[in-house]
């Protein structure tokens, strides 16, 4: 393990979970990769002297559909208040309002506010006049968000996204582009309220811009979620944090996946790094962990060789364009044996998670599969997943998974599809696929 202090923040550490060895002729190597980023005084209290400035653009649907019923207005209304009353004084921040075009609700002309008792009073002030009516054209509020935000001198640029409907006014490849566009430059959380939105497409939003995703099907529970959204958002110090994996002369990284607190594949998203490096995007940082599972194949070796299959160190950009190592850094090896036990035992970490990632790519394919009337697959599906939950100890998507299916065995899988699922269940399943539940250590 190795850490390091940033000057003002958190000090990030790097921990390397493994079976480092390997039978004769052996070239696969699995690693997870525990980051951890404390002592930044982002926990409890009041904010430490000299937080890193924070900019952030809410992004309220005020398509037609949000007048049915008309407590989903107001709940929107309502959760944008609470977001930002929890605002740290100094933010920059604005609220769009989102139709088939994206609207300056508050500040306007261009600009950011920066939060205080005025304009905070100012800004709800300001939300009662939303109404409903028009289209939904996401893109459009994602781009005057970035366009408000890049404007802002700041360490943290963040959004967070509510709608209630399917893009219906801009293509599948416009939104696309949109997300290509904004990735890198502000973080994104997104919710969907109610159950006439799609999962797929709320999700890819928060996918491609590194925030989080979920499903608030009660519009009484957007204020509760709001406020833990803006706290979170609050919370974070360090800012565009990249993985950097080296990897030796012949060996190829397999992936690099986020397993915990929730799986995403970053292995698509690699910039290079010089020789034999590779930097993948982590988003913004508070104090928090999170896990990494990466794959690489190496050369054989003969028996008693050792090698360094892979190095990871985490590295943030500059004011400057040149980009800093935080110093923690994170080996994984590979050792050849002809001692059987230990090369055929595989690591409780890598186990864990491997099983997490199968657990959300089962259900994303049962739902599926429901959906298209294979209800044999999707069963068979389900059912897997069920088992893998049950064996992680992951309670929580297990309570999800029975709202879907009738268990009959979780051990082993048994379950039979209910016949009458609501579609917020449903959503909500589909939404929360990907969270994990972390390995004991």
């Amino acid at each position: 393990m190795a850490n390091f202090a940033k000057p003002d923040g958190p000090r990030f550490s790097v921990d390397v979970y493994q079976n480092e060895y390997l039978p004769e002729g052996g070239s696969q190597v699995d690693a997870i990769v525990t980051v951890t980023a404390s002592g930044g005084g982002t926990l409890g209290g009041a904010p430490a002297p000299g937080r890193p400035s924070a900019a952030v653009a809410v992004m309220v649907d005020c398509s037609g559909s949000m007048d049915y019923p008309p407590a989903k207005m107001r709940g929107a209304r309502e959760a944008t208040a609470a977001a930002i009353d929890t605002l740290r004084d100094g933010t920059r921040f604005a609220v769009i309002g989102g139709t088939h075009v994206a609207q300056e609700v508050y500040p306007g002309g261009g600009r950011l506010a920066v939060a205080d008792a005025t304009t905070r009073e100012q800004a709800k002030q300001a939300l009662r006049r939303l109404s409903a009516g028009g289209g939904t054209a996401i893109g459009t509020w994602l781009r005057l968000a970035d366009r408000l935000l890049s404007a802002a001198d700041v360490t943290i640029r963040h959004g967070i996204l509510l709608t209630d409907g399917r893009n219906e006014h801009e293509s599948p490849e416009e939104l696309r582009a949109t997300l290509d566009a904004c990735a890198g430059r502000f973080t994104c959380d997104a919710r969907g309220v109610g159950t006439d939105w799609d999962v797929k497409e709320v999700t890819g939003v928060a996918s491609a811009l590194l925030g989080t995703a979920d499903i608030v099907a009660d519009p009484a529970g957007l204020a509760a979620d709001f406020t833990r959204m803006m706290e979170t958002a609050m919370g974070k110090e360090v800012a565009d944090v990249a993985l950097r994996v080296w990897t030796p002369l012949g060996a190829t990284l397999r992936f690099v996946k986020q397993v915990a607190p929730a799986v995403e594949d970053l292995t698509h998203r690699r910039t290079g790094a010089g020789p034999r490096a590779g930097d993948y995007p982590t988003g913004s940082w508070g104090d928090e962990s999170r896990d990494y599972h990466l794959s690489v194949t190496v050369p054989p070796a003969g028996l008693g060789q050792e090698m360094l299959a892979a190095r990871v160190s985490l590295m943030v950009p500059q004011p400057d364009g040149t980009v800093q190592n935080l110093g923690a850094q994170g080996l994984v090896r590979a050792v050849w044996t002809d001692d059987m036990a230990a090369s055929t035992a595989m690591s409780p970490q890598v186990a864990h998670y491997t099983g997490q990632a199968e657990l959300a790519q089962a259900i994303q394919q049962g739902i599926d599969l429901r959906k298209a009337g294979d209800f044999d697959g999707a069963t068979a599906k389900l059912g897997r997943a069920v088992q893998l939950a049950d064996a992680s100890g992951n309670a929580d998507t297990a309570k999800l998974l029975a709202k879907v299916v009738d268990v009959v065995d979780a051990a082993t899988g048994t379950v039979r599809l209910k016949t009458r699922v609501t579609e917020a269940d449903e959503m909500t399943l589909e939404t929360r696929s990907t969270k994990t539940v972390r390995v004991k250590k």
